[in-house]
């Protein structure tokens, strides 16, 4: 009976230190990281406009000055001492191709201060900027990564603006950034 307990002793003793050593574990895990496809604007490439805004023809009264809104969608508004010839001329909002990761959602940035646009040393200022999607709610890229922004703004027009074509110096910029 004594060599038993020896025996049962010992098979204690050796499971208490078997415990111990199976008292750590370890497991494993992969590390990963998918690159999605670049974010990218760019000007819409057409023929009548390549892209461009264009508020077209605008006549002002010698008096009173006014105001264009051009929105997203090309339509025009007139206010005070501004009116809209029968013959519009090339009426066009800025047009921008979003390209990326395929239904990825992004934000849009619209200029925060005015452009201002020039004929010789002459200037009205172009602010008021508004979009399709909205910069409020961002664009959201279709199944083949893909969506136009459009952009409308507002042409602040003097009275008695002294006719000619007028044109950014410097283009207005439109950013857009994954969410």
């Amino acid at each position: 009976m004594k060599s038993l307990m020896k025996f049962f002793a010992l098979a204690v003793a050796i499971l208490g230190f078997s415990a111990n050593s199976f008292g750590q574990e370890s497991a494993t895990a992969n590390a990963t990281g998918t690159i999605v496809t670049p974010i990218a604007i760019e000007l819409t490439s057409t023929a009548t406009n390549g892209g461009n805004m264009n508020f077209g023809n605008v006549a002002v009264q010698s008096s009173t000055a006014g105001t264009v809104e051009l929105t997203p969608a090309g339509t025009r508004n007139a206010t005070d001492g501004v009116t809209l010839p029968a013959v519009p001329g090339a009426v066009s909002a800025a047009s921008f191709d979003v390209t990326g990761a395929n239904s990825y959602t992004y934000s849009i940035t619209l200029p925060s201060s005015t452009t201002t646009v020039t004929s010789g040393a002459n200037e009205m200022t172009v602010d008021t900027w508004t979009s399709t999607p909205t910069e409020a709610d961002g664009g959201t890229l279709n199944a083949s990564g893909a969506q136009t922004i459009k952009v409308g703004a507002t042409l602040h027009i003097a009275a008695a603006q002294p006719a000619g074509e007028y044109v950014s110096s410097t283009p207005f910029t439109v950013t857009v950034n994954y969410n």
